[in-house]
């Protein structure tokens, strides 16, 4: 069942998601080489509670960690460690904050340093896809429209969307109905309503689709060991005209 959100509960959602995007720019910020993704898992921790939010991942489904950090060929829910970063590499950071019982949730891909320039057009078209997929989330579309939007242009660039995982509505829980997929023929799904809250988030692998998750039940990988890039947003479908993006990174 999709639950619509009242003004009054867009608003608060508004407030999570801004916690979000506010610890995404520290954390990348921080991102460099030699630092290890459990010192980005503190220092996301930090600024989410330092704004009186609670890390929506921490203790999710038993996930350890306040930040998912998913390097090179690891595509989501990579779990922070000792593994320091290297110049060349890129690292998706997701993050999630509770306000007022409502959940935020938003994610980016950085370069660590320099990286070539191929690696820079993977981050570039999943960041560029994301958008277009947030442009068609307004009323009368269709979930696929917003799917399409992604697969079409990941595509037509020679890079692949990852199916295992999908987007998804969100609100007084972090992962809500409808499903979002990162492809699909459009015009399909559920139609899009004013208080529908959305996390559209491509994933992007340089090669192929396929991902398996590792031994540890949460990191994803590529199959082929390509590299996997993520950007998320947390949208809500308003009355008329485009979409509010509620966690939006304005630095990025």
């Amino acid at each position: 069942m999709i639950i619509l959100k009242t003004p009054a509960e867009v608003l608060v959602m508004a407030e999570a998601s801004r916690v979000v995007a506010e610890a995404l720019e520290i954390v990348r910020k921080a991102v460099c080489p030699g630092i290890s993704t459990e010192e980005l898992d503190r220092v996301a921790e930090e600024a989410i509670r330092a704004r009186g939010a609670v890390p929506a991942f921490k203790g999710y489904r038993n996930y350890p960690k306040t930040l998912c950090a998913s390097v090179n060929e690891q595509v989501v829910h990579g779990i922070p460690s000792k593994r320091k970063l290297k110049e060349g590499d890129i690292i998706g950071l997701d993050l999630g904050a509770i306000v007022g019982g409502f959940y935020g949730d938003s994610a980016v891909t950085v370069a660590v340093g320099r990286i070539p320039a191929e690696t820079e057009k993977l981050v570039q078209v999943t960041k560029e896809a994301l958008f277009l997929g947030i442009k068609q989330a307004v009323v009368g579309n269709r979930v696929t429209d917003i799917s399409h939007a992604v697969q079409q242009h990941v595509e037509s660039a020679g890079f692949s969307v990852v199916t295992e995982f999908v987007g998804h509505g969100i609100g007084r829980q972090l992962h809500e109905e409808p499903q979002v997929p990162n492809y699909g023929k459009p015009g399909q799904g559920a139609r899009l309503q004013p208080g529908m809250v959305l996390a559209i988030e491509p994933m992007v692998n340089m090669g192929r689709s396929a991902v398996r998750v590792l031994e540890d039940r949460w990191t994803a990988v590529t199959v082929d060991g390509s590299l996997s890039a993520h950007f998320e947003h947390t949208i809500a479908v308003q009355p008329n005209g485009a979409p509010r993006i509620l966690s939006q990174w304005e630095t990025l």
